[in-house]
């Protein structure tokens, strides 16, 4: 079909590593019509919400270049890949570097510009995900 737009396929999962920081959100998108009385009307445009995930981690250089390099090799906020949320996976806290394990797993992007803080002998860095499908 023309002018169709592709759904993600993902190829691999984000290297696991230990976050000094780790939020999640969820957003419900609506279209919302306000009046001139003050009086207003919402219509939820999906059924499901969409998660954003704010990760915070202090990397060895190491871990730093593995995740550099994983981050470049998605161009960025381009390309999809699978994140596992630690609190979703069971057991809890577990991590499928291969990708196939579906409990826990999203199919996300990068929602954010690289960007590190210098210190010595550990590296911080904060990346936001967002969820696709």
């Amino acid at each position: 079909m023309p002018d169709s737009v592709q759904n993600a396929a993902p190829s691999t999962a984000l290297p696991n590593s230990l976050c000094r920081a780790f939020a999640r959100s969820q957003e419900y998108p609506v279209v919302e019509n306000e009046y001139r009385n003050g009086e207003s009307q919402r219509t939820v445009l999906a059924i499901n919400s969409r998660k954003r995930w704010r990760l915070g981690k202090r990397l060895t250089p190491a871990l730093l270049q593995t995740l550099r390099d994983f981050y470049d090799a998605r161009k960025g906020p381009t390309e999809p890949f699978y994140f596992y949320d630690p609190y979703d996976t069971n057991p809890k806290f577990s991590h499928d570097p291969t990708g196939v394990s579906t409990t826990g797993r999203y199919t996300v992007r990068f929602d954010c510009e690289w960007s590190q803080t210098c210190g010595p002998g550990r590296s911080d860095v904060n990346i936001e995900l967002i969820e696709l499908a």
